[in-house]
């Protein structure tokens, strides 16, 4: 899996560094040549080693062929990032056997940075035992989140973040998921949510998360499934106060106004 992935990772620097053709498959859901050839060299690589495992991936669909094997294929997480230059995407990979993933990793090619994990036998990132952080306080964490890249407007999610930011140290918006949900699991933030991901989007980081320490769960601290379209992860020593929050705002109790542009204004003059 890590031979697979540096080698797609090769491909997508190969492309970042030159000037790409950016195509459009939705409202403003980027694809790129490099999403495609990428894809295209995972599928390749996996059906020379085990051609009878079936595949999910992003951009082609599922192959299925009554495999007891699975793979979860994101060839470029963080598509829009890579397309306006910005160094923050990666490859995300995951195996699952009989309905459970064993096998998952991460690759971030402008930093060389692989999270990798196994079923049972931890997380590391190249190829050193990785951990949650133990901060235990909410006001001293630092969470990740993110937005659709189409119909924001339609996400519930800025009142998350209105309501999260006011209660943590901070809450960063990165725009990879399979990368936020990494960096949970190394230390770097507390937590992480967000909407709607995709199987592909979470099926690596995940198992990452849980196999550093970590907790996965939906945003009512139910069991986590990749179809639930809610994805709540934190070190764990956090997670019920994140959930108590999360209950809260969709009851509507206990949140903090916007702040009222006019008067910002009317203030300036």
């Amino acid at each position: 899996m890590s031979a697979i992935a540096r080698e797609a990772g090769a491909l997508l620097i190969d492309h970042f560094q030159q000037n790409i053709k950016i195509e459009y498959k939705g409202e403003a859901d980027l694809v790129t040549a490099a999403d495609r050839g990428s894809e295209k060299l995972i599928r390749e690589r996996i059906r020379e080693i085990w051609p009878h495992h079936d595949v999910l991936g992003e951009e082609e669909g599922l192959r299925d062929t009554g495999s007891e094997y699975r793979w979860y294929v994101d060839p470029l997480d963080g598509t829009t990032n890579f397309a306006h230059g910005f160094p923050v995407f990666c490859i995300s990979l995951a195996l699952e056997y009989r309905q459970e993933m064993i096998a998952g990793l991460c690759y971030d090619p402008t930093r060389d940075e692989l999270f990798a994990a196994e079923r049972g036998q931890g997380a590391s990132l190249n190829g050193v035992p990785i951990r949650v952080s133990k901060v235990s306080r909410l006001e001293e964490s630092l969470v990740g989140t993110g937005f659709p890249s189409h119909k924001r407007h339609q996400n519930p999610n800025i009142h998350f973040y209105h309501q999260i930011t006011l209660r943590t140290h901070g809450v960063r918006r990165a725009g990879s998921a399979a990368l936020d949900l990494c960096s949970v699991a190394c230390g770097r933030f507390e937590g992480f949510w967000e909407f709607n991901l995709n199987p592909w989007d979470t099926a690596a980081g995940v198992l990452i998360v849980e196999e550093a320490g970590g907790r996965v769960t939906d945003f009512s601290g139910g069991r986590f499934q990749l179809n639930s379209r809610e994805t709540l992860a934190s070190n764990g020593v956090i997670h019920q106060a994140l959930v108590a929050e999360f209950q809260q705002i969709f009851a509507g109790r206990g949140l903090e106004p916007l702040p009222n542009v006019r008067e910002y204004a009317a203030k300036k003059i």
